[in-house]
């Protein structure tokens, strides 16, 4: 999987980009993550990447121009399968969506800033738009960063086993069950011992009867 993501605040890339499993996915060569600063496809001697907007209002939106030149560059040497735009009004990204994403080879990922891009970008070069929920950041760069995390680790080979992905939450519509690990006994607080039976089926249908009881409890609304 190949991502670009482009961005007028690339430094915010710096951390996660080169941490844990995101880190680990690009080193054995599984995932090629390439961030791309829109000034430098500005035409100005203060590489200006946003203007007011027309009729007024506050706030500043970022230009077409920087943007066409980036990505149409960026579609001269690669074939994408999404250009992707991180906007509070788009399709909120939910576990479905992600493992449908992650199937895809190529992405340009498009981080809004300020009031948003140019809506000729998104009339124009756009194909999603995706939402991390329903409040706004400061830019799409965090939400970029989660979109990437949410479709990296489901790559075959990313994680060590690849199982734990199918078990976590949302996957099939349910919460994950709770998890316990050593010591069995910790000031009185006990492991459930079914967990230490060793009896697999068992262990199975009570994870999954904790999964449903987490989920009728937390979001009813996932069993709709």
């Amino acid at each position: 999987m190949r991502l670009d993501i482009i961005t007028c605040l690339p430094e915010l890339f710096d951390g996660p980009i080169n941490q844990s499993i995101v880190k680990r996915a690009q080193q054995k060569g599984l995932v090629e993550i390439v961030i791309h600063n829109l000034r430098d496809y500005t035409t100005d001697k203060h590489s200006h990447v946003d203007d007011y907007a027309f009729g007024g209002g506050a706030g500043m939106v970022l230009m077409i121009e920087p943007i066409d030149k980036c990505i149409s560059g960026l579609q001269s040497k690669n074939t994408y399968d999404e250009v992707i735009y991180l906007t509070p009004d788009g399709q909120t990204l939910n576990q479905g969506m992600a493992n449908q994403l992650s199937l895809h080879e190529n992405m340009i990922l498009l981080c809004g800033h300020y009031k948003g891009v140019d809506q000729r970008v998104r009339d124009h070069f756009v194909t999603k738009e995706i939402s991390i929920g329903d409040y706004v950041l400061s830019g799409g760069e965090l939400a970029a960063m989660v979109l990437a995390d949410s479709l990296i680790r489901l790559v075959p080979g990313v994680l060590n086993d690849e199982s734990s992905a199918l078990t976590d939450s949302f996957q099939d519509n349910l919460l994950a069950p709770p998890v316990y690990t050593r010591p069995a006994d910790y000031k009185g607080w006990k492991v459930p011992e079914i967990l230490t039976s060793g009896h697999e089926a068992k262990i199975e249908q009570w994870r999954h009867d904790e999964a449903v009881k987490r989920t009728q409890e937390r979001r009813p609304d996932l069993l709709e």
